[in-house]
């Protein structure tokens, strides 16, 4: 067993890599706890206190401070923390400026603090990330060039394991979240080690006061109402996250599409409604905020089924507009507490229906795992979660919710970037654009130039069996030995290449990636392909020995995944 956890590490860099995530995790316990304790402690806190019409315009200035620090300290950069850490996981060169660290810290900061209905844990690990790929750059001669992605997944588990306070959460989030099928397995060991450090730093913070989202189940009952429950838990979450990520994807689209000003004022008086509406209804302003309030007026306030049902839409409004209004932060809690508020709705229904869980409390659990398994795409992060919350007791019937949930969901992720599944290195090659094979400096012939031309001076002179046909800039077909040597020889200083050439030969588009290269050269039988624009003007060629060349020549200078 230990020898197969060393070959997941770097060949003799093993204990240097670790002993880097143990650094990179308190570093990042560090930034994160004080982080949460701007965010939540001297501001979330402050707002809450004050009366409801301040309360109802927060989050207009907090989406301002937010669009207005991005654009200025940020030089335009995007509202994207977590999303950030998953696409420059897939970079064949991964890299996250330092420079744009404390503008998106700020915004976060701005927009959950002020009442964005939005998670810590994106600009939590977002700040893991860039520290992870930060000590590696000023490291790398001493970890290697295979540290880096390394060092980001590790640097992305640190920042879940010390905001959530769970690392076994953090180091399966990590891995799970790049792809919606497959884990990224070889930074198991640096995550493990991040995530502990970082964890223990954050806990050991003095103005840090540990508080669980979700209370201790009690009793660890496990009967038919509960496997009923887990079933039904895992197809409402699976078809609510499907719904809920193809919202997100949305908001995040009309994020890009309109101006700032106008995202900011729209955004910041819809959620001013939202706030307003929610004390009507439920005495406080349950729509702001990341949504620990949400959990603490489920076990202390008077619930019933349209009322949970009514916070259930509030809550998942209120996240939308702030994501499309342009506010900085994670979707980890707001997922999670939708997931609460559909455990509740299950068990007043099976309360309705007759079935009497003899665990009342563990629905919002079940509930919690699903739909961020769903959402996320992360199914055993969310399971871990769920045990490390409730120190185990929930884990059988959360693996059920979350297996359900995952079935039903489909294809549906609320992150950008998210692959299916890890490539092998073949495979992964082929996914790279046709330009990084392509051939520009190119013979070709005329269409006026006549068969003997043709061999004399490029079959014969240049060994070239097959060349382009070009007239000018427009490109014609291709012409072959094997085409001119069906002419009888008598007539090839008489037959232009013209009269044999293959105008049906396929070509290719610049914007093709290789994969297409090759599989329209299997189907053409050819080792060759011409590439043009949609104006048919000719670019070059991508020859079948070049592909295999490059990705030779990747496979000896790059570093390994």
């Amino acid at each position: 067993m230990i020898e197969r956890l060393r070959t997941l590490l770097p060949e003799g860099r093993g204990s240097r890599l670790l002993l880097a995530s143990l650094g990179l995790g308190v570093l990042v316990g560090v930034a994160v706890a004080i982080f949460e304790y701007l965010t939540v402690e001297l501001i979330l806190h402050n707002v809450e206190d004050l009366p409801l019409r301040y309360q109802a315009i927060a989050p207009l200035i907090g989406l301002a401070i937010a669009a207005l620090v991005l654009r200025t300290l940020g030089n335009g950069a995007s509202n994207s923390t977590s999303d950030e850490y998953i696409s420059s996981y897939h970079d064949r060169n991964p890299s996250l400026p330092l420079r744009l660290l404390p503008a998106r810290l700020i915004a976060g900061m701005s927009t959950i603090g002020f009442g964005g209905a939005l998670g810590l844990e994106g600009p939590s690990i977002y700040t893991g990330s860039v520290f992870g790929l930060e000590m590696h750059k000023r490291v790398s001669r001493w970890l290697g060039r295979d540290g880096a992605k390394l060092l980001l997944t590790a640097g992305a588990a640190a920042g879940v394991a010390a905001i959530f306070q769970a690392p076994a959460t953090g180091v399966l989030f990590a891995l799970e979240a790049p792809y919606r099928d497959d884990l990224a397995h070889r930074a198991l060991l640096p995550s493990l080690v991040a995530a502990a450090s970082a964890y223990l730093t954050f806990i050991s913070m003095p103005f840090i006061h540990p508080e669980p989202l979700l209370g201790q189940v009690i009793g660890s009952s496990l009967g038919a109402p509960e496997l009923v429950g887990a079933i039904a838990l895992g197809v409402g979450a699976g078809f609510g996250g499907r719904v809920y990520a193809w919202n997100v994807r949305q908001a995040k689209t009309i994020a890009k599409r309109y101006s700032p000003v106008a995202l900011v004022v729209t955004g910041g008086v819809v959620l001013g409604v939202l706030a307003v509406a929610s004390d009507r209804i439920f005495d406080e302003p349950l729509t702001l905020g990341p949504g620990f309030s949400v959990v603490s007026w489920l076990t202390e306030g008077e619930t019933t089924l349209t009322l949970i049902f009514i916070l259930f839409f509030f809550r998942a409004i209120s996240t939308l507009v702030t994501v499309g209004a342009g506010g900085t932060g994670g979707l980890f809690i707001p997922l999670a507490v939708q997931g609460v508020l559909l455990g509740r709705l299950v068990a007043g229904a099976l309360d309705q229906a007759g079935l009497e869980p003899a665990n009342t409390q563990i629905w919002p659990i079940l509930g919690l795992a699903a739909f961020l398994a769903a959402g996320y795409r992360t199914p055993i992060a969310a399971v871990m979660f769920v045990a490390e919350s409730t120190r185990g007791q929930a884990v059988v019937p959360a693996l059920i919710a979350a297996a359900v949930s995952q079935l039903v969901a489909g294809r549906s992720s609320v992150s950008f970037g998210q692959q299916v599944e890890r490539l092998g290195h073949l495979e992964e090659r082929f996914t790279m654009p046709l330009a990084t094979a392509l051939t520009t400096d190119v013979f070709t012939v005329p269409p006026d130039a006549t068969i003997s031309e043709f061999v004399w001076i490029h079959a014969l002179g240049r060994r070239e069996r097959v060349v382009p046909v070009v007239d000018g800039s427009q490109y014609l077909g291709l012409c072959s030995v094997d085409a001119c040597t069906a002419v009888d020889r008598d007539r090839w200083e008489e037959v232009t290449v013209a009269e044999v050439i293959d105008a049906e030969a396929p070509t290719a588009s610049p914007s093709w990636s290789l994969r297409d290269a090759v599989a329209a050269m299997e189907n053409a039988d050819a080792d060759m392909l011409a590439v043009t624009d949609s104006s048919n003007t000719f670019i070059g060629v991508v020859i079948e020995s070049e592909i295999v060349k490059f990705g030779e020549i990747l496979n000896e200078t790059g570093p390994r995944d």
